[in-house]
């Protein structure tokens, strides 16, 4: 896969998981004509904002005087995608709007907020920035507008621009991507926290330069952003380099790298083959075992039945006999969400001290 097929297999996975993304490139290379036929083959309506030519008020609102108080209306564009109750917002020129409008588009892109309107949850973001020395009058990126995005790099061939003129620059069966489920992504965030435990100086990592904050890089922000790419991934079969693009999009090279090698050498059983075979080995290393649990405690939850609860806490059991305090939080998660009838299994009993200490035992 060539890298810009990558990019654009890239955005559609993050466009369904609802993860708001940055497209940077040199102005002319097709990033908005991608998005607005990518939006198409979704069957989204699309509204292109161009940032060098709004004002703040336009991302936060124009206070108007009310009899009840003061009401901060929402410009157009953010009605009609209200009223369409879907859509994707494409934000353009994002280096070329001033530190001003970028602050105002910080509540637009974490909160999905425009004034006192909140836009549906539905609603996609994608952004596109030219890199500073390209843009007239280019700003960077401020860091906290940075740290809610996925940044992308796109790049342009002549042979993406010749199959772009005859078949369109969509992305090849993007109507096809699903969205990852909730416990997909819920296993995927129990990875991504066990690589954190390993590594814990990389849960935050602020630039220390004006040029490097602009960009992507680790925060407990981006991380969930990296899990729910992943979790994008596996429900979609996509190719490794698809999800990289995405993981360093949001977290950065170095710790996007460390952290996909790590999660590439975890070869992890999957949980419904440790609830059917309670005797199944298991790891000897903490992270993998944290990892392990996380995802078989996101199984359980998600599935919701009363078997599957009791016959996990066999599992849980044997880890707390050799490692207490890896068994510890996961018995707490398993323990909050018991389902309705279910009996306490006698494995639990090992954890009784654990699970009163967190109130969730008499």
């Amino acid at each position: 896969m060539r890298k810009n097929e990558t990019v654009r297999a890239a955005l559609a996975l993050a466009i369904r998981a609802n993860l708001p993304v940055l497209l940077w490139g040199a102005p002319g290379t097709g990033k908005t004509s991608t998005v607005v036929a990518l939006a198409r083959q979704l069957e989204m309506p699309v509204e292109v904002v161009v940032g060098s030519i709004r004002e703040p008020s336009d991302f936060s609102g124009l206070p108007v005087v009310r009899d009840e108080g003061t009401w901060f209306a929402p410009p157009r564009w953010a009605e009609r995608l209200a009223s369409a109750e879907s859509g994707l917002l494409f934000l353009d020129e994002l280096t070329t709007a001033s530190p001003a409008v970028q602050a105002a588009m910080l509540r637009v892109v974490l909160e999905r907020a425009v004034g006192d309107l909140v836009l549906p949850g539905r609603v996609r973001i994608v952004a596109a920035a030219n890199p500073p020395g390209l843009a007239a009058d280019g700003w960077e990126l401020s860091a906290p507008l940075a740290n809610r995005l996925v940044h992308l790099d796109w790049q342009v061939a002549a042979d993406d621009v010749a199959k772009g003129f005859v078949h369109g620059f969509g992305a090849p069966g993007a109507a096809l991507v699903a969205a990852p489920t909730r416990t997909r992504i819920a296993a995927a965030k129990a990875q991504i926290g066990a690589f954190l435990r390993v590594r814990p100086e990389l849960v935050l990592v602020v630039p220390d330069t004006p040029e490097r904050s602009g960009r992507s890089w680790p925060s407990p922000r981006t991380w969930e952003m990296a899990a729910i790419a992943i979790a994008a991934g596996a429900a979609n079969g996509s190719d490794e380099a698809v999800v990289a693009a995405l993981v360093i999009g949001a977290v950065g090279e170095a710790a996007g790298f460390e952290a996909l090698s790590w999660l590439r050498n975890l070869d992890l059983p999957a949980p419904e083959t440790l609830l059917n075979d309670p005797a199944a080995p298991l790891p000897d290393r903490a992270d993998r075992l944290h990892a392990l649990l996380g995802s078989l405690v996101a199984h359980v939850v998600a599935d919701g039945s009363t078997s599957s609860w009791e016959r996990a806490w066999s599992v849980i059991a044997r880890v707390a006999a050799a490692t207490p305090d890896v068994a510890a939080a996961s018995a707490q998660t398993l323990a909050a969400n018991r389902p309705a009838g279910a009996s306490l299994p006698v494995s639990m009993l090992a954890l009784a001290p654990v699970l009163r200490s967190a109130g969730l035992m008499p």
